[in-house]
């Protein structure tokens, strides 16, 4: 019976502690408690748009890649053939005014040449096979087609040429013009949409772009032989220069 008693007096102490939390002597709420505030100024509000402004120039980079494939019957042969074979490329190269600076090395590769024998039943080494592939920027447009043939004639039946791609060396000098007509191409879409809507547009109060270059569609090489005289015809044709930017707006 004690036992029961203690219990019941020590529930009523707890209630009546957290009933004077809340309560000042009167009995009301008591003015420490702070009122619950939400705050509305999220980045959601507003009138939020995109923008695009594109600007079309014709290539000034063809890049190239390119190079020299030989096979033989022993590493040291294959290699000594692929050496001489890319030493004339170079020298192509440099004869038609690709700087030093503007050839990288892409890819070099020594590997095993199998065939399936029929009567062992398993793959036999027949040789080795090098490759050599750069890649050369050219720069002079107009040259792009004979360094091409130049470098053919100069390795021969060696010579691989895996494609062309066509870029702008300085897209950024382009940027300014795009981004006047990619933030122009916002505010007409925020004004139509606020019209719309029935409000008033504001100012912004949030700006973002990314740029989008995309390269030209590569053109592949057959190749030219050592008595070509027709220089190989090649075309940069034109590419987009594209900014995009979001905008948020205020609204009234």
């Amino acid at each position: 019976m004690k036992t029961k008693v203690f219990l019941a007096i020590g529930i009523v102490l707890v209630l009546v502690s957290v009933g004077m939390v809340g309560c000042n002597t009167a009995g009301t709420v008591g003015t420490d408690l702070q009122p619950l505030s939400v705050n509305m100024n999220s980045q959601q509000t507003g009138i939020w748009v995109s923008g695009e402004g594109k600007i079309t120039v014709v290539p000034d980079i063809a890049t190239i890649t390119l190079g020299v494939s030989s096979q033989s019957s022993t590493v040291a042969d294959a290699q000594s053939k692929a050496a001489d074979a890319m030493d004339k490329v170079m020298s192509a190269l440099t004869a038609n005014g690709v700087a030093k600076k503007d050839v990288k090395t892409q890819y070099f590769s020594i590997q095993q040449v199998t065939k399936w024998d029929d009567k062992t039943q398993e793959q036999i080494v027949i040789g080795y096979s090098v490759s050599n592939m750069v890649i050369a920027k050219i720069r002079d447009m107009n040259k792009v087609g004979t360094t091409i043939d130049a470098v053919a004639i100069a390795a021969g039946d060696l010579t691989r040429i895996n494609g062309i791609d066509f870029s702008v060396d300085q897209p950024e000098k382009y940027y300014g013009q795009a981004r006047e007509l990619a933030m122009n191409d916002a505010k007409a879409k925020a004004n139509q949409m606020a019209s719309l809507a029935g409000v008033t547009l504001g100012k912004p109060t949030y700006v973002s772009e990314s740029t989008y270059i995309p390269l030209a569609p590569p053109v592949y090489y057959g190749g030219a032989s050592r008595d070509s005289v027709a220089t190989t015809p090649i075309s940069p044709g034109e590419t987009d220069i594209t900014l995009n930017v979001q905008v948020a707006y205020t609204i009234q």
